[in-house]
């Protein structure tokens, strides 16, 4: 397969995809910062008591737990940096992965994120909340015990008020929303990975990562709050074969959740993107991204 350069389905981005490079030789070691300490501040015995927002489950033997970020990025009382920052730690077992979870488990970390969406956007000036998750070094996390962040602030960041803009121009031009006209196409496209009576996911026509997936609920509500228990259940299943898949390759990772609080032309999907690539100097000085693996070859691997 040559090279290709393909444009995002309506945004600006370009990627190329460049299959022939995944055979380029490396003979520079690509650091993979460990992440183990000497006391887990996400276990049991390690969560500071003042720090602790909210448990879910027994309170005694707790499933999840929300506390504030230690060191936060925002603050509700820095109106130089106004907003919240919280941690979800996903379970209390220390060195159990997220797509290890029990389904059930995932399930309560849908409902737990539905939650807290709600309490967050209620907070005076909040525009914005990002749940994401780092996995692994290469992805930014700094503790192994599986866990997720809360951010939440009261500046639309630039990258999504444009993926807004464009959204609202696509819709108004076209008389559809562009993900669910993108979602109905790559379902009957080689880049799909599952689908079901509630849910499609697929690998994005033009990746910017190794391996990316997208997970969208079939039906447009703009934030993880409107989700419906049957379409949680059918995200979580996805979501966490997906997962597994990307623990086998052994890849860091990120996800989070695509959602707008205060737009309803919006379609919240889950975007997860394996971290095996180093970005170089076209990434970095030209904004295209050039990608090793194809879409096509992704969802194959995802489809097994």
């Amino acid at each position: 397969m040559l090279s290709e350069i393909r444009k995002d389905y309506f945004l600006p981005n370009y990627v190329i995809i460049t299959p022939g490079r995944k055979k380029r030789p490396r003979l520079m070691k690509i650091e993979n910062n460990s992440q183990e300490q000497k006391k887990c501040p996400f276990c049991v015995d390690g969560i500071e008591k003042n720090l602790i927002v909210k448990s879910y489950g027994p309170k005694k033997n707790w499933k999840v737990m929300v506390i504030k970020n230690k060191f936060p990025a925002v603050e509700l009382n820095n109106p130089r940096a106004y907003g919240e920052h919280e941690v979800i730690i996903e379970t209390p077992e220390h060195g159990k992965e997220l797509s290890e979870l029990s389904l059930r488990q995932i399930e309560l970390l849908f409902s737990v994120w539905q939650e807290r969406t709600k309490t967050l956007s209620k907070i005076k000036d909040i525009e914005y909340i990002l749940i994401f998750k780092n996995q692994g070094g290469k992805a930014g996390a700094s503790i192994a015990h599986s866990h997720m962040q809360i951010f939440a602030t009261n500046i639309l960041p630039p990258d999504i008020l444009e993926e807004s803009n464009l959204s609202h121009k696509f819709l108004k031009e076209q008389g559809v929303c562009p993900y669910c006209q993108i979602l109905r196409q790559e379902e009957k496209s080689q880049r799909k990975i599952a689908s079901d009576k509630y849910t499609v996911a697929f690998a994005p026509y033009a990746s910017k990562y190794h391996y990316e997936a997208w997970i969208f609920p079939r039906r447009h509500i703009d934030n993880v709050l409107y989700l419906k228990k049957t379409e949680i259940n059918s995200m979580a299943k996805i979501l966490k074969n997906i997962l597994k898949k990307v623990f086998r390759l052994g890849f860091s990772y990120n996800f989070f959740l695509h959602q707008l609080i205060r737009d309803t032309n919006q379609h919240f999907y889950i975007k997860i993107q394996p971290r095996e690539a180093v970005w170089g100097g076209v990434e970095l000085g030209s904004g295209i991204v050039i990608n090793s693996v194809a879409p096509e070859k992704a969802a194959a691997y995802y489809r097994k």
